[in-house]
């Protein structure tokens, strides 16, 4: 079996070396000018992935989501750290939640105005989850869990997908909301509301994880 495979790479080699794909003749067409006449978002990566590529980011979403259940699935069966690691120097605690702060607005601004500019939702829900990163190992793993409960995170991260889920395939099947004025922070018709949940589910099952290995683990 084991030179079935080594033929198979070299025979995949070879059709590479002697057989390239062509490239379309696309004429005077500009792809990325389609992409933003057709969402209406002037960033047209976000054109892509929520629009021209919405069935793939379906799946990329479900597969953080199911990253996350994973993490508590596997540590669930171990015993809590005694020991958590934190910053104890007061420098330090400042710094941290300096770049909290920085970093959780980036993500505010990249989450609402993605499609206008470099970013989207998953950088947005990335920025969000370092600056939880960021409190949380300069704050006790106690207050971080309250909050997480009382403001019921684990239920708005499932909502969110549930909902993104549901837009998708009501975009998927043609009904689409009007794009605006390309330009606009209210363009785009339905990419933003998109990138805002992407960004909302990113950014609280980045919270899940952080306290799950801060709890089992005692570190990030």
């Amino acid at each position: 079996m084991k030179w079935v495979y080594i033929l198979a790479g070299i025979a995949l080699f070879v059709k590479m070396l002697i057989m390239p794909d062509s490239a379309p003749d696309l004429g005077d067409i500009s792809i990325t000018e389609t992409v933003v006449k057709e969402s209406g978002v002037v960033n047209a990566v976000s054109g892509i992935i929520f629009r021209n590529r919405l069935y793939d980011t379906i799946f990329e979403v479900i597969v953080f989501t199911i990253a996350i259940l994973g993490c508590n699935f596997l540590l669930a069966n171990e015993t809590p750290s005694c020991t958590i690691y934190q910053f104890k120097d007061q420098p330090s605690i400042i710094l941290a939640r300096l770049g909290a702060t920085i970093a959780a607005l980036v993500g505010i601004e990249l989450a609402i105005r993605g499609h206008l500019s470099p970013g989207g939702g998953f950088a947005a829900g990335v920025a969000g989850g370092t600056a939880i990163g960021l409190i949380a190992i300069t704050s006790s793993y106690s207050w971080m869990q309250d909050i997480y409960q009382r403001w019921h995170a684990a239920t708005w991260e499932k909502v969110s997908v549930l909902v993104f889920i549901v837009l998708s395939v009501i975009t998927l099947s043609g009904i689409e909301l009007p794009h605006g004025e390309l330009g606009t922070l209210f363009s785009g018709g339905i990419l933003p509301i998109l990138n805002i949940l992407v960004a909302v589910k990113v950014a609280l099952g980045s919270w899940a994880v952080v306290l799950i290995f801060i709890r089992y683990r005692g570190l990030l």
